[in-house]
């Protein structure tokens, strides 16, 4: 019984890693449709937003099929809960990202701010690596680096402020790029909040190894 229980909660873990990792690259596709004003990719990116949540249904399932089953405790329950609870996190940040397309779709021949631009990539291109890191820590167990995210997630909430401060200087410019800052805002917006999913399935992660309930995330950004 044991071996059964051990080898589907490889595959359960195996699932929440492929999904994570198929989250990431969304998030990265999307920033970079965004920059380029490819409408193209950005609805492939939306029509994909399905798979994602498909992918979280049946990892629920998964899930509460071996509660039911099995009826785990301590150390295997807790593994079991930290992948129901940070895969409604990586559906939430899938979601973020087929919303970054969507802003792409509405984005019109706008007047556009090349320094701003710049910043959201690079800033995509953080948090899409958070992703994949926190993923990373999860496979390793690892609370201690799953605990040193915060200070990325930092690093992003100030980065996202002074998109913020661009964004209204170049309204205040010059009133055509103000449907453009706009945009910038909401795009920005989204990667914080992703920044700070992330720090939640940080969270799940120390409560997976650890068996304590911590907050790395005490909600002090100002922004969105």
């Amino acid at each position: 019984m044991r071996q059964y229980f051990d080898d589907e909660l490889a595959d359960l873990d195996t699932s929440f890693k492929e999904m994570g990792l198929l989250v990431s690259e969304t998030l990265d596709e999307a920033v970079q449709a965004f920059l380029d004003h490819d409408r193209v990719v950005a609805q492939e990116i939306i029509d994909r937003d399905k798979a994602i949540n498909q992918r979280e249904i049946a990892i629920e399932k998964k899930s509460f099929e071996m509660i039911a089953l099995y009826q785990p405790v301590t150390t295997d329950l807790r593994e079991i809960m930290t992948v129901l609870k940070a895969v409604s996190v990586l559906e939430r940040i899938g979601d973020n990202a087929r919303n970054i397309a969507i802003s792409t779709i509405h984005v019109k021949g706008n007047k556009r701010v090349a320094e701003i631009e710049e910043t959201i990539g690079n800033t995509g291109t953080v948090v899409a690596k958070m992703v994949s890191q926190v993923l990373d820590y999860y496979v390793n167990d690892d609370a201690v680096a799953a605990e040193s995210i915060s200070e990325v997630a930092s690093g992003v909430s100030e980065t996202t402020r002074h998109i913020r401060e661009l964004a209204i200087e170049a309204s205040k410019a010059d009133p055509e790029q103000v449907t453009a800052a706009t945009d910038y805002l909401v795009v920005a917006g989204y990667l914080k909040r992703t920044s700070d999913y992330v720090t939640d399935i940080a969270e799940w992660i120390i409560y997976k190894r650890t068996g304590k309930i911590v907050e790395l995330n005490p909600g002090t950004s100002s922004f969105i």
